[in-house]
Protein backbone atom coordinates (compact mmCIF):
# COMPACT_ATOMS: atom_id res chain seq x y z
CA UNK A 1 0.00 0.00 0.00
CA UNK A 2 1.36 3.48 -0.84
CA UNK A 3 1.40 6.25 1.75
CA UNK A 4 -2.20 7.40 1.77
CA UNK A 5 -3.24 11.03 2.01
CA UNK A 6 -5.71 12.11 4.66
CA UNK A 7 -8.53 12.08 2.13
CA UNK A 8 -7.66 8.63 0.76
CA UNK A 9 -7.36 7.15 4.25
CA UNK A 10 -10.69 8.66 5.27
CA UNK A 11 -12.42 7.21 2.19
CA UNK A 12 -11.04 3.72 2.87
CA UNK A 13 -12.06 3.77 6.53
CA UNK A 14 -15.59 4.90 5.63
CA UNK A 15 -15.82 1.94 3.26
CA UNK A 16 -14.81 -0.44 6.07
CA UNK A 17 -17.29 1.01 8.56
CA UNK A 18 -20.11 0.70 6.06
CA UNK A 19 -19.91 -3.09 6.50
CA UNK A 20 -20.27 -2.95 10.30
CA UNK A 21 -23.34 -4.37 12.04
CA UNK A 22 -21.88 -4.21 15.55
CA UNK A 23 -23.00 -1.91 18.34
CA UNK A 24 -19.66 -0.12 17.98
CA UNK A 25 -16.80 -0.41 15.52
CA UNK A 26 -13.39 1.22 15.39
CA UNK A 27 -10.90 0.89 12.55
CA UNK A 28 -7.17 1.67 12.65
CA UNK A 29 -5.03 1.95 9.53
CA UNK A 30 -1.23 2.05 9.43
CA UNK A 31 1.21 2.21 6.53
CA UNK A 32 4.91 2.85 6.10
CA UNK A 33 7.94 2.58 3.86
CA UNK A 34 11.45 2.11 5.22
CA UNK A 35 14.87 2.05 3.56
CA UNK A 36 18.27 1.41 5.09
CA UNK A 37 21.94 0.81 4.58
CA UNK A 38 24.20 -1.04 6.98
CA UNK A 39 28.00 -0.86 6.99
CA UNK A 40 30.67 -2.76 8.88
CA UNK A 41 34.46 -3.05 8.75
CA UNK A 42 34.51 0.17 6.69
CA UNK A 43 32.34 -1.19 3.89
CA UNK A 44 28.65 -1.43 3.06
CA UNK A 45 27.36 -4.86 4.04
CA UNK A 46 23.64 -4.67 3.27
CA UNK A 47 20.97 -2.33 2.00
CA UNK A 48 17.27 -2.84 1.86
CA UNK A 49 13.78 -1.46 1.74
CA UNK A 50 10.42 -2.57 3.05
CA UNK A 51 6.81 -1.52 2.80
CA UNK A 52 4.13 -2.55 5.24
CA UNK A 53 0.56 -1.77 6.12
CA UNK A 54 -2.16 -3.08 8.40
CA UNK A 55 -5.83 -2.48 8.99
CA UNK A 56 -7.27 -3.36 12.41
CA UNK A 57 -11.01 -3.71 12.96
CA UNK A 58 -12.43 -3.81 16.50
CA UNK A 59 -16.12 -4.66 16.80
CA UNK A 60 -18.15 -4.67 20.01
CA UNK A 61 -21.53 -5.98 21.07
CA UNK A 62 -22.07 -4.52 24.51
CA UNK A 63 -18.84 -5.28 26.39
CA UNK A 64 -17.92 -8.23 24.13
CA UNK A 65 -15.05 -7.22 21.84
CA UNK A 66 -13.51 -8.91 18.80
CA UNK A 67 -10.52 -7.73 16.78
CA UNK A 68 -9.28 -8.83 13.34
CA UNK A 69 -6.45 -7.56 11.15
CA UNK A 70 -5.73 -7.62 7.43
CA UNK A 71 -3.32 -6.18 4.85
CA UNK A 72 -5.47 -6.62 1.74
CA UNK A 73 -7.78 -3.80 0.74
CA UNK A 74 -10.08 -5.04 -2.01
CA UNK A 75 -13.81 -4.81 -1.31
CA UNK A 76 -14.25 -8.52 -0.56
CA UNK A 77 -11.36 -8.53 1.93
CA UNK A 78 -12.65 -5.45 3.73
CA UNK A 79 -16.08 -6.99 4.15
CA UNK A 80 -14.54 -10.27 5.31
CA UNK A 81 -12.37 -8.69 8.04
CA UNK A 82 -15.35 -6.82 9.50
CA UNK A 83 -17.40 -10.03 9.62
CA UNK A 84 -14.49 -11.85 11.26
CA UNK A 85 -14.19 -9.20 14.00
CA UNK A 86 -17.92 -9.47 14.66
CA UNK A 87 -17.79 -13.28 14.83
CA UNK A 88 -15.01 -13.08 17.40
CA UNK A 89 -16.90 -10.46 19.42
CA UNK A 90 -19.95 -12.72 19.68
CA UNK A 91 -17.76 -15.57 20.97
CA UNK A 92 -15.80 -13.43 23.44
CA UNK A 93 -16.60 -13.11 27.15
CA UNK A 94 -17.62 -9.69 28.41
CA UNK A 95 -14.70 -7.39 29.18
CA UNK A 96 -15.49 -5.52 32.42
CA UNK A 97 -12.96 -2.81 31.49
CA UNK A 98 -14.29 -2.19 28.00
CA UNK A 99 -14.73 1.51 27.26
CA UNK A 100 -17.11 2.73 24.58
CA UNK A 101 -15.37 4.36 21.62
CA UNK A 102 -14.95 8.12 21.71
CA UNK A 103 -16.99 10.54 19.69
CA UNK A 104 -15.43 13.27 17.50
CA UNK A 105 -12.52 15.05 19.17
CA UNK A 106 -11.12 18.55 18.88
CA UNK A 107 -7.49 18.27 17.81
CA UNK A 108 -5.03 21.13 17.74
CA UNK A 109 -3.18 21.81 14.51
CA UNK A 110 -1.11 18.81 13.52
CA UNK A 111 2.52 18.87 14.59
CA UNK A 112 5.26 19.03 11.95
CA UNK A 113 6.00 15.30 11.98
CA UNK A 114 6.28 15.09 8.18
CA UNK A 115 9.24 16.57 6.30
CA UNK A 116 9.46 16.57 2.50
CA UNK A 117 13.25 16.38 2.40
CA UNK A 118 13.24 13.32 4.64
CA UNK A 119 10.50 11.67 2.57
CA UNK A 120 12.63 12.23 -0.54
CA UNK A 121 15.73 10.39 0.76
CA UNK A 122 16.89 7.96 -1.93
CA UNK A 123 19.71 5.40 -2.36
CA UNK A 124 22.04 8.09 -3.66
CA UNK A 125 21.64 10.09 -0.43
CA UNK A 126 22.32 7.03 1.72
CA UNK A 127 25.37 6.05 -0.34
CA UNK A 128 26.82 9.56 -0.07
CA UNK A 129 26.11 9.65 3.68
CA UNK A 130 28.01 6.40 4.24
CA UNK A 131 30.86 7.64 2.05
CA UNK A 132 31.16 10.76 4.21
CA UNK A 133 31.17 8.69 7.37
CA UNK A 134 33.75 6.21 6.14
CA UNK A 135 36.04 8.94 4.79
CA UNK A 136 36.54 10.08 8.38
CA UNK A 137 37.24 6.64 9.82
CA UNK A 138 39.51 5.54 6.98
CA UNK A 139 41.58 8.73 7.14
CA UNK A 140 42.16 8.11 10.83
CA UNK A 141 42.88 4.37 10.46
CA UNK A 142 39.75 3.41 12.37
CA UNK A 143 37.08 0.80 11.73
CA UNK A 144 33.40 1.75 11.56
CA UNK A 145 30.10 -0.07 11.74
CA UNK A 146 26.87 1.85 11.30
CA UNK A 147 23.23 1.85 10.34
CA UNK A 148 21.28 4.55 8.51
CA UNK A 149 17.52 4.24 8.12
CA UNK A 150 14.82 6.56 6.82
CA UNK A 151 11.07 6.08 7.21
CA UNK A 152 7.87 7.64 5.97
CA UNK A 153 4.50 6.56 7.27
CA UNK A 154 0.94 7.42 8.16
CA UNK A 155 -1.65 6.46 10.74
CA UNK A 156 -5.41 6.96 10.68
CA UNK A 157 -8.42 5.93 12.74
CA UNK A 158 -12.19 6.19 12.46
CA UNK A 159 -15.08 4.82 14.48
CA UNK A 160 -18.84 4.41 14.33
CA UNK A 161 -19.38 7.48 16.53
CA UNK A 162 -17.81 9.81 13.98
CA UNK A 163 -14.25 10.16 15.28
CA UNK A 164 -11.58 10.54 12.62
CA UNK A 165 -7.88 11.27 13.07
CA UNK A 166 -4.90 11.17 10.71
CA UNK A 167 -1.25 12.05 10.76
CA UNK A 168 1.80 11.33 8.64
CA UNK A 169 5.44 11.31 9.67
CA UNK A 170 9.02 10.95 8.57
CA UNK A 171 12.22 10.16 10.40
CA UNK A 172 15.86 9.40 9.76
CA UNK A 173 18.08 7.50 12.19
CA UNK A 174 21.85 7.09 12.30
CA UNK A 175 23.93 5.01 14.69
CA UNK A 176 27.67 4.49 14.35
CA UNK A 177 30.26 2.61 16.37
CA UNK A 178 33.93 3.26 15.65
CA UNK A 179 36.77 1.03 16.87
CA UNK A 180 40.53 1.39 16.74
CA UNK A 181 42.25 -1.13 14.46
CA UNK A 182 43.49 -3.15 17.45
CA UNK A 183 39.98 -3.21 18.94
CA UNK A 184 40.98 -1.61 22.25
CA UNK A 185 39.22 1.74 21.73
CA UNK A 186 35.57 2.35 20.91
CA UNK A 187 33.34 5.37 20.26
CA UNK A 188 29.67 5.80 19.50
CA UNK A 189 27.17 8.34 18.23
CA UNK A 190 23.45 8.14 17.42
CA UNK A 191 20.89 10.67 16.24
CA UNK A 192 17.28 10.63 15.06
CA UNK A 193 15.31 13.46 13.47
CA UNK A 194 12.05 14.11 11.63
CA UNK A 195 13.95 16.58 9.45
CA UNK A 196 16.99 15.14 7.63
CA UNK A 197 18.55 18.60 7.22
CA UNK A 198 19.33 18.51 10.96
CA UNK A 199 21.44 15.35 10.61
CA UNK A 200 25.17 16.07 10.31
CA UNK A 201 26.82 12.81 9.22
CA UNK A 202 30.37 14.14 9.41
CA UNK A 203 29.87 15.66 12.86
CA UNK A 204 28.48 12.45 14.37
CA UNK A 205 31.10 10.26 12.68
CA UNK A 206 33.87 12.56 13.88
CA UNK A 207 32.54 12.48 17.44
CA UNK A 208 32.51 8.68 17.45
CA UNK A 209 36.00 8.59 15.93
CA UNK A 210 37.37 10.96 18.57
CA UNK A 211 35.90 8.81 21.35
CA UNK A 212 37.44 5.68 19.81
CA UNK A 213 40.93 7.19 19.68
CA UNK A 214 40.58 8.71 23.14
CA UNK A 215 39.38 5.48 24.78
CA UNK A 216 42.36 3.38 23.68
CA UNK A 217 44.51 2.06 26.53
CA UNK A 218 41.91 2.32 29.28
CA UNK A 219 43.07 2.01 32.89
CA UNK A 220 41.26 0.21 35.69
CA UNK A 221 39.63 2.36 38.35
CA UNK A 222 38.19 1.02 41.58
CA UNK A 223 34.39 0.70 41.62
CA UNK A 224 32.51 2.94 44.03
CA UNK A 225 30.49 6.13 44.13
CA UNK A 226 31.71 8.84 41.76
CA UNK A 227 30.72 12.21 40.42
CA UNK A 228 29.70 11.47 36.83
CA UNK A 229 28.88 13.45 33.73
CA UNK A 230 26.32 11.56 31.69
CA UNK A 231 25.99 12.50 28.05
CA UNK A 232 22.37 12.46 26.78
CA UNK A 233 22.92 9.09 25.03
CA UNK A 234 23.76 7.66 28.46
CA UNK A 235 21.03 9.22 30.60
CA UNK A 236 18.13 8.60 28.20
CA UNK A 237 18.15 4.84 28.81
CA UNK A 238 17.46 5.46 32.51
CA UNK A 239 15.12 8.41 32.22
CA UNK A 240 12.86 6.73 29.66
CA UNK A 241 12.10 4.07 32.27
CA UNK A 242 11.08 6.81 34.69
CA UNK A 243 8.83 8.83 32.38
CA UNK A 244 7.25 5.88 30.59
CA UNK A 245 6.62 4.29 34.00
CA UNK A 246 4.40 7.06 35.36
CA UNK A 247 1.19 5.06 34.99
CA UNK A 248 -1.47 5.83 37.61
CA UNK A 249 -2.89 2.31 37.72
CA UNK A 250 0.51 0.72 38.40
CA UNK A 251 1.10 3.28 41.14
CA UNK A 252 -2.26 2.72 42.83
CA UNK A 253 -1.90 -1.05 42.63
CA UNK A 254 1.46 -0.90 44.42
CA UNK A 255 3.59 -1.91 41.43
CA UNK A 256 5.59 1.24 40.77
CA UNK A 257 8.08 3.73 42.15
CA UNK A 258 5.12 6.12 42.53
CA UNK A 259 3.26 3.75 44.90
CA UNK A 260 2.42 4.43 48.54
CA UNK A 261 0.84 2.17 51.11
CA UNK A 262 -2.94 1.82 51.04
CA UNK A 263 -3.31 2.37 47.30
CA UNK A 264 -2.04 5.94 47.47
CA UNK A 265 0.52 7.50 45.16
CA UNK A 266 3.33 10.04 45.20
CA UNK A 267 1.45 12.47 42.96
CA UNK A 268 2.29 15.90 44.33
CA UNK A 269 5.36 14.68 46.22
CA UNK A 270 8.82 16.13 45.73
CA UNK A 271 11.06 13.26 44.65
CA UNK A 272 13.93 15.02 42.87
CA UNK A 273 16.19 18.06 42.83
CA UNK A 274 14.70 21.52 42.21
CA UNK A 275 16.51 21.67 38.87
CA UNK A 276 14.51 18.74 37.42
CA UNK A 277 11.58 19.67 35.16
CA UNK A 278 10.38 17.17 32.54
CA UNK A 279 7.48 17.65 30.14
CA UNK A 280 6.10 16.39 26.84
CA UNK A 281 5.01 18.55 23.92
CA UNK A 282 3.75 17.08 20.61
CA UNK A 283 4.44 20.41 18.90
CA UNK A 284 8.03 20.88 20.04
CA UNK A 285 9.88 22.12 16.92
CA UNK A 286 12.88 19.84 17.47
CA UNK A 287 10.86 16.72 18.30
CA UNK A 288 7.26 16.80 17.02
CA UNK A 289 5.13 13.71 17.69
CA UNK A 290 1.58 12.53 17.02
CA UNK A 291 -1.17 14.89 18.18
CA UNK A 292 -3.45 12.02 19.20
CA UNK A 293 -3.16 8.87 21.27
CA UNK A 294 -3.80 5.37 19.89
CA UNK A 295 -7.35 5.42 21.31
CA UNK A 296 -8.15 8.81 19.77
CA UNK A 297 -7.59 11.06 22.78
CA UNK A 298 -5.91 14.38 21.93
CA UNK A 299 -2.33 14.72 23.11
CA UNK A 300 -1.40 17.86 25.03
CA UNK A 301 1.66 19.61 26.34
CA UNK A 302 1.96 18.13 29.85
CA UNK A 303 4.43 18.73 32.66
CA UNK A 304 5.22 15.43 34.38
CA UNK A 305 7.81 16.65 36.87
CA UNK A 306 8.16 20.32 37.86
CA UNK A 307 11.07 21.42 40.02
CA UNK A 308 11.36 17.89 41.34
CA UNK A 309 7.63 17.49 42.13
CA UNK A 310 5.49 14.79 40.47
CA UNK A 311 2.79 16.87 38.76
CA UNK A 312 0.99 14.31 36.56
CA UNK A 313 0.62 10.61 35.87
CA UNK A 314 -1.02 9.09 32.82
CA UNK A 315 -4.39 7.38 33.05
CA UNK A 316 -6.17 4.96 30.74
CA UNK A 317 -9.77 5.91 30.10
CA UNK A 318 -10.96 3.03 32.29
CA UNK A 319 -8.76 3.92 35.24
CA UNK A 320 -9.56 7.63 34.94
CA UNK A 321 -13.29 6.81 35.06
CA UNK A 322 -12.72 4.66 38.15
CA UNK A 323 -10.84 7.49 39.88
CA UNK A 324 -13.15 10.19 38.51
CA UNK A 325 -10.25 12.15 37.02
CA UNK A 326 -9.23 13.29 33.56
CA UNK A 327 -7.92 10.55 31.24
CA UNK A 328 -4.35 11.60 30.45
CA UNK A 329 -2.56 9.69 27.64
CA UNK A 330 1.05 8.60 27.99
CA UNK A 331 3.62 10.70 26.11
CA UNK A 332 5.36 9.65 22.90
CA UNK A 333 8.57 11.50 23.84
CA UNK A 334 9.79 13.83 26.58
CA UNK A 335 11.89 16.94 27.18
CA UNK A 336 14.01 17.74 30.21
CA UNK A 337 14.93 21.34 30.87
CA UNK A 338 18.57 22.19 31.43
CA UNK A 339 20.98 25.09 31.48
CA UNK A 340 23.29 26.84 29.04
CA UNK A 341 26.60 25.11 29.80
CA UNK A 342 28.22 22.91 27.19
CA UNK A 343 29.54 19.43 27.92
CA UNK A 344 33.02 20.94 27.94
CA UNK A 345 31.92 23.46 30.59
CA UNK A 346 30.68 20.64 32.81
CA UNK A 347 34.00 18.84 32.43
CA UNK A 348 35.96 22.01 33.31
CA UNK A 349 33.92 22.43 36.50
CA UNK A 350 34.69 18.89 37.74
CA UNK A 351 37.51 18.31 40.23
CA UNK A 352 37.30 14.52 40.06
CA UNK A 353 34.78 12.47 38.13
CA UNK A 354 33.94 10.16 35.27
CA UNK A 355 32.58 11.06 31.83
CA UNK A 356 30.17 8.44 30.45
CA UNK A 357 29.37 8.35 26.74
CA UNK A 358 26.80 5.59 26.82
CA UNK A 359 24.97 3.14 29.08
CA UNK A 360 23.56 -0.10 27.73
CA UNK A 361 22.17 -3.56 28.54
CA UNK A 362 19.77 -1.95 31.01
CA UNK A 363 17.93 -4.41 33.27
CA UNK A 364 15.48 -3.83 36.10
CA UNK A 365 16.58 -4.77 39.61
CA UNK A 366 13.68 -3.37 41.68
CA UNK A 367 10.63 -1.80 39.95
CA UNK A 368 9.37 -0.22 43.16
CA UNK A 369 12.52 1.86 43.62
CA UNK A 370 13.22 2.00 39.86
CA UNK A 371 16.67 0.49 40.45
CA UNK A 372 18.48 -0.58 37.28
CA UNK A 373 21.75 -2.20 36.40
CA UNK A 374 23.76 -2.00 33.19
CA UNK A 375 27.18 -1.23 31.74
CA UNK A 376 29.13 1.72 30.41
CA UNK A 377 30.58 1.44 26.91
CA UNK A 378 32.09 3.25 23.92
CA UNK A 379 34.13 5.81 25.83
CA UNK A 380 34.43 6.16 29.60
CA UNK A 381 36.94 8.73 30.88
CA UNK A 382 38.48 9.90 34.15
CA UNK A 383 38.33 13.66 34.82
CA UNK A 384 40.72 15.46 37.18
CA UNK A 385 40.93 19.21 37.79
CA UNK A 386 38.64 19.98 34.88
CA UNK A 387 40.56 17.93 32.31
CA UNK A 388 40.06 14.45 30.85
CA UNK A 389 43.16 12.63 32.11
CA UNK A 390 42.74 9.16 30.60
CA UNK A 391 40.20 6.53 29.55
CA UNK A 392 39.02 4.03 32.15
CA UNK A 393 37.78 0.48 31.87
CA UNK A 394 34.05 0.06 31.69
CA UNK A 395 31.91 -0.40 34.78
CA UNK A 396 28.74 -2.18 35.77
CA UNK A 397 26.43 0.20 37.63
CA UNK A 398 23.44 -0.04 39.96
CA UNK A 399 21.42 3.16 39.97
CA UNK A 400 17.89 4.52 40.11
CA UNK A 401 16.97 7.55 37.97
CA UNK A 402 14.97 8.84 40.95
CA UNK A 403 18.05 8.82 43.20
CA UNK A 404 20.19 10.04 40.31
CA UNK A 405 17.96 13.09 39.83
CA UNK A 406 18.26 13.87 43.53
CA UNK A 407 22.02 14.22 43.11
CA UNK A 408 22.16 16.84 40.37
CA UNK A 409 25.11 19.22 40.54
CA UNK A 410 24.71 20.87 37.13
CA UNK A 411 22.76 20.52 33.88
CA UNK A 412 24.00 21.53 30.46
CA UNK A 413 22.27 22.63 27.29
CA UNK A 414 19.57 20.14 26.17
CA UNK A 415 19.88 18.31 22.86
CA UNK A 416 17.93 15.61 21.06
CA UNK A 417 19.05 12.06 21.88
CA UNK A 418 17.93 8.60 20.85
CA UNK A 419 17.85 5.57 23.15
CA UNK A 420 20.16 2.71 22.26
CA UNK A 421 17.75 0.41 24.13
CA UNK A 422 14.23 1.29 22.91
CA UNK A 423 14.86 3.63 19.98
CA UNK A 424 12.75 6.33 21.67
CA UNK A 425 13.75 9.98 21.36
CA UNK A 426 14.05 12.66 24.02
CA UNK A 427 15.56 16.11 24.46
CA UNK A 428 17.94 16.00 27.41
CA UNK A 429 20.82 17.99 28.88
CA UNK A 430 24.20 16.50 29.75
CA UNK A 431 24.09 15.94 33.50
CA UNK A 432 26.68 16.30 36.23
CA UNK A 433 25.66 14.05 39.11
CA UNK A 434 27.26 13.12 42.43
CA UNK A 435 27.42 9.66 44.04
CA UNK A 436 26.67 7.55 40.98
CA UNK A 437 27.17 3.91 41.97
CA UNK A 438 29.59 1.73 39.99
CA UNK A 439 29.59 -1.81 41.40
CA UNK A 440 32.25 -3.68 39.41
CA UNK A 441 34.60 -3.55 36.44
CA UNK A 442 33.96 -4.94 32.97
CA UNK A 443 36.60 -6.06 30.48
CA UNK A 444 34.31 -5.32 27.55
CA UNK A 445 35.33 -2.44 25.28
Amino acid sequence: MPILSKEAAQALLKKVLAHSKADECEVLLFGGESSNVRYARNAVSTSGASSKSMLVVSSAFGKKLGTATINEYDDASLEKVVKRAEELARLAPENPEYMSVLGPQQYATASATYNKETAAIDPAYRAEAVAQSLSITKQNHLVAAGYLENNVGFSAMMNSKGLFAYYNSTDVNLSITVRTEDGTGSGYAAKAYNDVTKLDIKKESSAAAMKAVGSKGAKALEPGKYTVILEPAASIVLLENLIFGMDARSAEEGRSFLSKAGGKTKLGDKLMDDSVTIYSDPWHPDMPTSYYNFDGRPQEKITWIEKGVVKNMYYSRYWAQKDNVKAVPSPDAFIMEGGTDSLEDLIKSTEKGILVTRLWYIRSVDPQTLLFTGLTRDGTFYIENGVIKHPVKNFRFNESPVIMLNNVEALGKPERAVSGESGASAILPPMKLRDFTFTSLSDAI
